[in-house]
């Protein structure tokens, strides 16, 4: 009678593949961020419904959080105007992005990295959790990490008038760049894939 494989597992082998706890704290502290991003989200989001209503402190912080200047050097914004309006939705839309990345982090890392989650059959499970790898999270991350970028770029845009040139210019560079790594992780992706298969 042979001895069961968890009998003749290494136990230096055992320690390195438990190893993989300890990013356990890490994981924990994404949560953390996550709540901070929530925080920020509901604190611009009330002072956006402040300012809509003409509470001028609430205005200051909002014109100030988003960059946002008035034409003539020193002279305050008065009121809610579409500009700001628009930038300040654009940065809720950002926080949100972000907060989809966490999840995806989180939950994806968690479950290829350290330990299933046993959520088979959960009717709020994500669909994309069922066929989850590193591959996979890399191309998901890099596609997220674009729709981030492309909002930024967006309120740029926006808000060009009060942005150096300089500044425009890197950024499209930088958004240009990230949608040249994805499209070089998804093909490196699919190479990788497609190789094993093709040899048996």
């Amino acid at each position: 009678m042979t001895d069961s494989p968890k009998r003749r597992r290494n136990p230096m082998a055992t320690i390195m593949f438990g190893s993989r706890w300890l990013q356990l704290p890490l994981y924990l502290g994404l949560i953390v961020a996550q709540a901070v991003y929530v925080f920020q989200f509901w604190t611009e989001l009330v002072h956006l419904v402040e300012a809509a209503f003409g509470n001028q402190e609430a205005l200051k912080l909002l014109v100030d959080s988003v960059g946002y200047k008035a034409g003539v050097a020193g002279v305050g914004v008065a009121k809610l105007n579409e500009t700001i309006i628009m930038l300040a939705v654009l940065a809720l839309i950002d926080v949100v992005m972000i907060s989809n990345l966490l999840i995806m982090v989180i939950v994806g890392g968690y479950e290829t990295f350290v330990s299933r989650l046993h959520l088979e059959g959960h009717p709020d499970q994500p669909e994309w959790l069922d066929h989850v790898n590193a591959s996979v999270l890399k191309v998901k991350l890099a596609t997220a990490i674009i729709g981030i970028s492309s909002i930024h770029l967006l309120k740029t845009f926006i808000n060009v008038q009060n942005l150096q040139e300089q500044t425009l210019i890197w950024q499209t560079v930088i958004h240009l760049a990230f949608l040249l790594s994805a499209l070089a992780i998804a093909m490196t992706d699919k190479l990788l894939s497609h190789g094993p298969t093709e040899k048996h």
